[in-house]
Parts: structure tokens; sequence; C-alpha cells
């Protein structure tokens, strides 16, 4: 499964305190411990699936005709974070020892015997699909050449399979890159003489029609073969490009020898560094981007509080100020000052939603849980807890959290729907404990299902989809229930003023500023403003195969996003109020949700940079999964929004007298 579902299940592409502000680095948690291996020991190397951003349909490594080991691969994936998030690691046939270099090994040889094969290497070449070799942990990095000829190393996103060879005519040419050289750094530490560590892992792929000395030919089973030169290597010497003189064609009937070098090269790195280079692409994005960020999110939030400030305590005093006055004036000067105002509206203000309050409930529960959960989640990435040594470690880290923050749905939604007088608490707490994941899971199932007909190696196993399925039925339910439980025990929340039996009618606005569709729509703009710079690093990492580690930003992002939420939705209500508006409370939620929507449209034009195939599937999975997490996000601004309207509208009328 791409990166997206990791996320889709559950949460945001979510968007730290001043001492988190910094370039993430590879530090471990205790408990992981380093490998540690001697001159000659076997440095196992395993491979994980192929990957391509144009399709995001992640294939299994042995489904294209690569070399298998002697017993066959054998599954390595250890979690289930692991398997949901589409990591099938398995064993391989590549044999390497430490310290010990390797000169054009030769692997095994196989023959494009049908049009079949040659269809299918030809369309995932095509399809930009990348090996993703990883050995002690590491990822391997890609080794290739800029157009000017500068060797450049990328550390995410694996190296290409193959190559199409546009300049070769009206069909293109399509090469298959069947020699690796693959660079291994190592570094002995000072109080563990004759041991090493792996500290760096990178491989440069290369594509060369091999050629036995003599005209001998190979059936690629014969043990005679793997004893035989090669005419197109040389004895004791690496491989390089420029020695390559024939690129390895992918047509029908073709024999690929596949090969590799192995060169160890002593490291200064220390073992606890070495995801370092990953994690910040060697610096290839400037630290100073992520400032930029934040300088940028926090101008937002500066303006908006002084001008929040500024309207509503000034506007708020002299109006509590008024309204306190009546009783010192006398009852025709009264009538004059209760022509307009927001204190006309004390009857009605806290009045229940007129149109489905308990989904309005229901919302409020499981943003709050939401938010809960994503905070934790990013706060335990930001200090190292969650690290890219533990695949799988952030999806596990996301369905405990999410599944513990159930109680928090559960007691949220319940006094909310108490104080509304609501009397199906049970069908409200079933809803809030089924609809988000209920949502997201059926949605996780039939993308799941679609994979399996792809014969993907993102499709979970049906055992670990019922795995999820327990630990929400038997986990995440009844959390939901205890919570709900402690709620109704409480009393229900006390408003400072007595709600009327019959509703005020409200006002037409005077000016289209103040049409509450107009603010509700506008008002997304400042927070997905704030945070929209880091979002493009998120979706990058999400869909693109990138790592993304700088969770210190991304907190105080987060934060932001969440403060200019409350604020604009405060001042929208305010205004509204002002215009005797009191059903406030849907509309405090929409208003600060409209933010997804924003972010949902930026999804809609970020989509060209993947450059997309043109399978129905990859559009399909892509806009199911992003509209899974912007509404995601709407569920947690608008949860935050309402909380924190429903809060100022207590304040506002508790502190004005009425009869």
């Amino acid at each position: 499964m791409p990166r997206a579902s990791v996320l889709s299940i559950t949460i945001t592409a979510a968007l730290s305190l001043s001492f988190l502000l910094h370039e993430a680095s590879g530090f471990y948690i205790p408990g992981v411990k380093p490998e540690t291996f001697s001159r000659g020991d076997e440095v196992p190397m395993k491979v994980n699936a192929l990957t391509s951003i144009h399709t995001q349909i992640p294939k299994p490594f042995y489904r294209l005709p690569f070399c298998q080991p002697t017993d066959g691969p054998e599954m390595a994936s250890e979690n289930l974070g692991e398997f949901l998030t589409g990591n099938k690691i398995q064993t391989s046939a590549y044999t390497i020892n430490m310290l010990e270099d390797m000169y054009c090994h030769k692997l095994c040889q196989t023959t494009l015997s049908n049009e079949k094969d040659v269809v299918s290497l030809k369309k995932h070449i095509a399809y930009g699909y990348h090996n993703n070799w990883i050995i002690d942990n590491l990822p391997s990095a890609s080794i290739g050449s800029t157009e000017t000829g500068q060797r450049q190393k990328h550390y995410a996103g694996g190296f290409p399979i193959g190559f199409v060879d546009a300049a070769s005519g009206k069909k293109a040419d399509v090469y298959i890159f069947n020699h690796a050289n693959i660079v291994l750094d190592y570094h002995e530490p000072e109080d563990m003489p004759g041991k090493y560590r792996v500290v760096g892992f990178s491989v440069e792929p290369l594509s060369v029609n091999h050629a036995f000395l003599g005209g001998f030919e190979w059936d690629g089973e014969s043990p005679d073969g793997m004893s035989k030169l090669l005419q197109t290597c040389t004895i004791g010497k690496h491989l390089t490009r420029d020695n390559v003189q024939e690129n390895q064609i992918v047509q029908n009937g073709e024999k690929i020898l596949f090969t590799y070098d192995v060169i160890w090269k002593q490291s200064n790195v220390a073992w606890s560094s070495r995801w370092d280079v990953y994690l910040n692409e060697d610096h290839l994005v400037p630290a100073q981007v992520h400032w930029y960020s934040i300088s940028n999110s926090i101008f937002v939030v500066l303006f908006l509080s002084l001008l929040v400030v500024s309207i509503l305590v000034r506007n708020l005093k002299r109006d509590i100020a008024g309204y306190n006055a009546v009783s010192l004036v006398d009852e025709e000067g009264e009538d004059d000052i209760d022509e307009s105002g927001w204190k006309l509206i004390h009857a009605d203000v806290f009045r229940p939603p007129s149109s489905m309050p308990m989904l309005y409930c229901v919302f409020i529960g499981s943003g709050t849980q939401l938010c809960i959960s994503t905070m934790f989640a990013i706060l335990l990435a930001a200090i190292g807890y969650i690290n890219p040594s533990r695949r799988g470690s952030m999806m596990n880290f996301l369905l405990v959290l999410y599944m513990l923050s159930g109680v928090i749905a559960g007691y949220v939604c319940s006094r909310l729907y108490k104080s509304f007088r609501g009397r199906a608490w049970q069908l409200c707490t079933i809803i809030t404990a089924t609809f988000f994941p209920g949502l997201c899971f059926l949605i996780f199932v039939f993308f799941n299902t679609v994979l399996a007909f792809y014969r993907s190696s993102g499709s979970v196993p049906f055992l670990d989809v019922l795995i999820v399925a327990a630990m929400w039925c038997c986990v995440s339910i009844p959390l939901v229930f205890v919570g709900a439980y402690f709620g109704y025990k409480k009393d229900s929340i006390e408003f400072p003023t007595v709600t009327s039996t019959i509703a005020r009618a409200i006002p037409k606005p005077s000016t289209f500023f103040l049409d509450p569709k107009f603010g509700m729509y506008l008002a997304g703009i400042v927070p997905f403003g704030a945070a929209y710079v880091e979002l493009f690093f998120i979706m990058t990492s999400l869909w693109m195969d990138q790592y993304y580690y700088v969770f210190g930003f991304t907190l105080v992002v987060y934060m932001i996003l969440l403060i200019t939420s409350a604020e604009i939705t405060t001042l929208h209500i305010y205004y509204q109020l002002v215009s005797e508006n009191h059903r406030w409370w849907w509309l405090s939620f929409l208003t600060s949700g409209s933010a997804a929507w924003y972010m949902f449209a930026y999804s809609v034009i970020w989509f060209r940079s993947l450059e997309p195939s043109k399978l129905p599937f990859t559009y399909i999975m892509y806009f199911g999964y992003m509209f899974l997490i912007c509404f995601t996000v709407f569920l947690v601004t608008g949860a935050v929004g309402s909380l924190t309207s429903l809060w100022f509208v207590k304040k506002m009328f508790g502190s004005i007298k009425v009869d």
C-alpha cells in the first residue's frame, strides 16, 4: 500500500516546542541494537516491493524475472505496520561478506522466452518502477549522473529497474539495469577493534549486454557458466559506466545476465548518525525553507491574534459595558439600547442545532479524538520514539493512539449530546465509535481488494485485515463506550442563559460581508495559508517516497493550524452574533473546517507533480485517500473551532446581566 494509506486509516496528513526546531537527525530510541560484523561475516541483503510514483501501485520484487534465492524467497517483514504500509520485505540471492570486494560476480541468467514477460517488464520500466533494497536496515541510495555528467546520489525512493531511450526512434527502446555496483560504507568503533558496522548503502545501476570470452553461450543452468570469464568485465577491476559498450535491451528471446560488484569504503560516520543523510537528503532541501514556513505561519498567527484582540476585546468591552448599564437608566432608554445587538439573542444562542444535532456531536467527538491522537503521534516522532529504523512504527503508533483516544471521543460526544437533551445516547455512541473508522475501513478494504486483483504487494493479507478489524471492534469501540459512560454520568453543561420556547427569527444580512456562507468559505484561506509550505513537503513524502522527518517543524505548524482555525472561527462567530444570527453551532464547525476544502483543491493541483500514469486506479486511489486525509483535517479543525466557539459564547453571554 502506498505511504498515503498509512495515514488514510486514522489521521491527517498532517500538518514543537522551540527546542525541537532543528533538522531531524537519525538518532535511535533505546532497544535498537546495532548489528556488528567481523571480517568475512555474511551481510544479508533483502529486497522490498517495487514502487512507482506514477502508478502508486507497489509490485512484488519477484514478479519480474529477477534472480531468486536457491531455496526460494522468504518473507522478512516483522510487524503489522510494515504490512499495512506495503513493505513486503523478502530475502535475496545476493551474497555479500564484510570487507570482501566482489568484481562482476554472476548471479543468474534469465531468458525472456515469451512476449508476456517482455511486455510486463517493459511496462514496469516505462512506469518508472524502482528497486528498494535493504542492508542492515538501511535502504539503498541511488547513484546516478546528471545531465552534465556529474555523479549524484539520492537517498529516497530506491533506484530504477531500467530506462527508456526516447531518442532511439519512433518506437523507443527499453533497457534493463542488470548490473549493480553495491557501495557499502563501514565504520570500526574505537572500543571494538576488529568489529565493523554498516553505516552507508548505495547502488549504482548499470545496463550491460554481457558476453562471455570465446563466444561461450550459457543456458543459465549448467555450473560451467558461473566459472567462465566475461568479455565485458575486467578481472580485479570494478565495472564503471565508462566501460559499458552496449546496454542490455529488453526484447523477446533476449538472455539477461545479472551481475554485481561489491565495493567497501571506510567511513568516519558513526552508526548512530548513519540515517542523517537519508533524512536531510544530504542537505538537498536547505533548512531555511522550513524556517521560512515556520516564519510565515507565525506571522499569520501574530497578525490574526492582534486582529482578534483589537476587534473582539475592544468591541466586547464596549458592548458588555453598555448592556450592563441598562439597569441604571430608565426603561425608555433601555428600549432604545436593545434595538439591536447580540444581547437580543440571549434566549436563543444556546438552542441546540436545528438540523442533525446527533451528527454534530459525532463530528465533534471524532474530531477531538483525531486531534489528540495526531498531536501525540507527531510529538513522539519529534522526540525520536518513531524513527525510520523501525518500518511501520508510525502506523503502529497511530493505531494505538487512535484507539486509546476513543475514550475522549465518547466523553466529548456524550457531554454535548446530553446538553442538547438528546435521548438516543446509545445510538449516538455507536455512531461515534463506528462512523469515521468505519468509513476509513470501507475505503481501505475497497482499495485493498482492487490491489489484490492487480497482484500488488500493497494488498494487505486477509489475516492482517482481520487483526485491524479485531482491534477496532474489541478495543476502540469499547473505549468509546467507556468515555460515553463517564460523560453521561457528569452533569449537563450549564449555559449562562435560559433558552426560550420559540426560536427568534434571524434577520437577513445587511451586506454580503456578513453573509455566513461568505465568511465560511473565506475563513479557510487563513489556516491553509499558514500551513501550505510545510504541506508541500508532507505531500512529497506521502506520494513520492521521500523521507520526512522534521517533525519538530510539523508540530509547530500543526499547532499553528489549530490556533488560526480557532481564532478565525471566533471572529466570524462574533460578527454573526452581532448580526443576530443565533445558529452558530454548525456554522462554527464548517467555518474552521473549511481549510480542508482548500487543502483538497491544492491536492488536485499538486497531483500533476506525480506525472501520473493513465491507469484509472491511480486517480481513484490518489483522490480517494486525499479525500480521506482532507476529511480528517475537516473533522480536526472543525472540532477545535467549534469547541473554541462554545467557550467564547459562554464567556460572552456569561458576562452580561439578562432577565
